[in-house]
This record gives structure tokens, C-alpha cells and sequence, in this order.
């Protein structure tokens, strides 16, 4: 059995033109090859065109898209008797952001002939409106956890 680990939660830093700290967070996590800069002005500049297509603020966007993509709960899988079992667990907040930034991220890298500050726009508003391949990502663990909800009594307690 494993040892329970002590860790110190790690304080994160906000983001420096709204100075919040899941903007900050979503830009680290967009981030590829240690290019912040790169990965900021990709951000802003998605912020900017979400701006311009539906005249709502961008952060109200930011926060319902991450709010709609952010799934309830998923499926872990357990060993019981020699059988694995797919068993339904609610998600910690922090896990929460982490998947739904992570499903908006790669949704948005799937889309093809667009620049990302663009495709992660669309992305946004498609998110913001519950539309959009990150919320179906979203709606299928909800889905699995509702087909494997026969065996949540296997939940470690």
C-alpha cells in the first residue's frame, strides 16, 4: 500500500493583465515548449476575438465555458476479485479545471485551417453556449459514469 504523500499545495500566480489565478493557470497548461509569452498573446488574443463576435465581456465567457466543460464526475477503474470495475467518483475542484482546460485545449488544437487564438475562440464560445467538442467530452464521462453506477457500492471507503 502506498504512503500517504505530504505534499504542499502549490501557490499559483495570476495572470498579469486581469490578475487572476485561472486565467493564469489555463495559460500555463496552453503553454507548449516553455513559450509563456507565446502562449499569452494566443490567450489575449482569443479573449479579444471573443469580444468582437458576441459583444458579451470575454471573462464571463472564460469562466461559463470552463464552468460548462468542467465534468461532475468520472470513472476510476478498481480491481475487485480478479475483475476490473469502472467505478463512478465525484471530482475534486482542482480536478475539475485541470480536465475541463485540458478538453478545451485539445479541442482546440483538433480544429484544423485556423490560428489557435481563433480555433480556442470558437472553442470559448462554442463551451460558453454547450456546444462543442469539449462538452461532449464532458456529457460522455457523465455518460460512462451513469452506465457503471451498478457499481459505485465498490467505492474505496
Amino acid at each position: 500500500m502506498r504512503k500517504r504523500s505530504y505534499y504542499k499545495k502549490r501557490e499559483h500566480t495570476g495572470d498579469y493583465v486581469h490578475n487572476r489565478v485561472d486565467m493564469g493557470r489555463f495559460i500555463n497548461y496552453l503553454m507548449s515548449e516553455g513559450k509563456k509569452t507565446t502562449a499569452e498573446r494566443v490567450f489575449y488574443a482569443s479573449l479579444e476575438e471573443i469580444k468582437k463576435t458576441t459583444k458579451d465581456d470575454p471573462v464571463k465567457v472564460f469562466e461559463k465555458a470552463l464552468e460548462n466543460a468542467a465534468p461532475l464526475l468520472e470513472v476510476r477503474s478498481r480491481r475487485v476479485g480478479g475483475a476490473n470495475y469502472q467505478i463512478p467518483q465525484e471530482v475534486s475542484p482542482q480536478r475539475k479545471f485541470f480536465l475541463a482546460t485540458h478538453w478545451l485545449i485539445d479541442a482546440a488544437r483538433k480544429r484544423k485551417g485556423k490560428p489557435m487564438a481563433s480555433k480556442l475562440a470558437e472553442e470559448f464560445i462554442a463551451a460558453y453556449k454547450n456546444e462543442g467538442a469539449a462538452v461532449k467530452k464532458k456529457q460522455d464521462t457523465h455518460r460512462m459514469a451513469e452506465a457503471n453506477r451498478a457499481f459505485a457500492s465498490f467505492l474505496r471507503r
